[in-house]
């Protein structure tokens, strides 16, 4: 692996090796052994309370992150906080047990920092890649226009809203706005269809729409990621940017998925044919990481390759084999990722108590408001179906879960967000995910789960709750 560093190029061995004083290699290796203990026994410990809450681990994970972070322990610190190295307490440690001296453990700060920065980039680019193999098209046909306009109306009415608030109430730069506008963005569709079927309305009118319409979103929102990603890099707005940029990521997202239909049976053959491990994990795995090179070279965001890739994998043989054999990946990888997000959040700055800080706790209460009203609207995009529960609908769109903090973690490692925003982005993506779940489950009270099955197949169908109504469709 290559590590771009200015005009330097770095690979991983040289990285952890070359530094003023060869010597300083080890400790910036221990250092960075030290950080993954530190960030999987966070993950575990976080993710495992929340699951005793009946929340989704990813926020435990995350508050994990807040907990060793700049917010709180100091175990696990980046330069990027406007930090120094003896102010992680690991750094701390390797200078005592080292006696190394303030060049060394800056370096060793440093160099930690930055592999477990790269880490976390590989993490989300397989988080991608596992969200678009559990993207099924084919759920899209179940619904059709009516969660495609759901779907819009999710992206479009919170993105315009967060972004023109932003920029016209709290006057923030117009490319930080964007990025916050497009978290705002999000919907994950992990946690929605949980609570949907722990609900019995996981088959239902709203919860196809529901679901149907998360998928959209999550290919809306990759591809505004993409266009925000990039236009980050630039740091300014360019509209012919912004079209190349749209269009371009349609493209190939569409090209992707249109491809895949004849990459398929290539890709079971040849799977079919080797003989040693990883078989078939190795030849998916690579193939998302070249489509996340092809992605960077048509200066789109490597994440999109990784999710375009999933797209097309979804719909081979091997699908559900693949879902098992990506998910130990996921387990190392992906819990760095969410943990550095949590870790390089502070959110010291929403305290009331100092001054300046007032002014983030202001923009996260409007992001809050902006994040359910904006989705919540989204059920009056319904038309065309009495009696259907538009309430539903939109509250089921709100949680923003691991697809936000997505959103959040590649603004912060860009650099174009402020601390006060990048935290009440933070805050915006627990809050929501926190009270969508009670939310959906008061706008469904007392109501009949009515789950819909094709004419002619009554006598093969076994009612499921007591309050379920089945609804022949032709």
């Amino acid at each position: 692996m290559l590590l771009n560093f200015g005009s330097s190029t770095l690979s991983m061995p040289q990285l952890l090796m070359a530094t003023p004083t060869e010597e300083y290699g080890p400790w910036v290796l221990t250092g960075v052994l030290l950080s993954l203990v530190v960030i999987y026994i966070t993950s575990k410990l976080g993710g495992e309370f929340s699951k005793r809450l009946n929340l989704p681990p990813v926020l435990g994970e995350l508050i994990g992150g807040v907990i060793v972070g700049v917010s709180a322990l100091h175990l696990l610190m980046f330069p990027e906080n406007s930090t120094v190295a003896t102010d992680s307490i690991i750094v701390r440690a390797l200078q005592s047990l080292g006696n190394l001296d303030l060049e060394a453990v800056t370096h060793v700060f440093q160099s930690q920092s930055e592999v477990i920065s790269v880490l976390a980039e590989l993490g989300v680019i397989v988080l991608l890649f596992e969200i678009g193999l559990e993207s099924d098209l084919r759920e899209l046909g179940k619904v059709g226009y009516q969660a495609a306009i759901v779907a819009v109306i999710g992206v479009a009415a919170p993105f315009i809203l967060g972004t023109v608030g932003l920029v016209t109430i709290f006057h923030v730069p117009t490319i930080p706005a964007i990025f916050a506008g497009a978290a705002l963005t999000a919907t994950s569709i992990g946690i929605t269809s949980k609570v949907l079927s722990e609900l019995g309305h996981l088959k239902s009118k709203e919860g196809q729409i529901i679901v149907g319409a998360a998928v959209i979103d999550d290919v809306l929102g990759i591809i505004v990621l993409a266009v925000v990603a990039s236009l980050a890099k630039t740091g300014e707005v360019d509209l012919l940017n912004v079209v190349y940029l749209i269009i371009s990521a349609s493209a190939f997202l569409l090209g992707a998925i249109f491809l895949g239909k004849f990459f398929n049976k290539s890709f079971v053959a040849i799977a079919d044919k080797l003989q040693t491990r990883g078989a078939l994990l190795i030849p998916a795995f690579s193939f998302a990481l070249v489509m996340a090179v092809l992605a960077n070279i048509i200066h789109l965001e490597a994440i999109l390759g990784a999710f375009a890739a999933g797209l097309v994998l979804d719909e081979t043989d091997k699908r559900k084999e693949l879902d098992l054999q990506v998910m130990p990946i996921a387990d190392i990888l992906v819990p760095i990722f969410f943990v550095t997000v949590g870790a390089k959040a502070d959110l010291g700055v929403l305290n009331p108590a100092i001054a300046e800080n007032r002014a983030g706790l202001i923009i996260a209460t409007f992001l809050i408001t902006i994040a359910i009203i904006g989705k919540v609207i989204t059920g009056w995009g319904v038309f065309g179906q009495p009696g259907i529960n538009r309430l539903a609908i939109g509250v089921g769109m709100i949680p923003r879960g691991e697809v936000g903090l997505v959103f959040a973690g590649i603004g912060s490692a860009s650099g174009v967000l402020d601390k006060p925003l990048e935290a009440a982005i933070i805050v915006m993506v627990i809050l929501t995910t926190f009270l969508a779940p009670p939310l959906l489950q008061w706008a469904l009270k007392g109501q009949e789960a009515e789950v819909l099955i094709p004419a002619g197949q009554e006598a093969e169908v076994s009612i499921p709750a007591k309050d379920t109504t089945l609804t022949t469709v032709d």
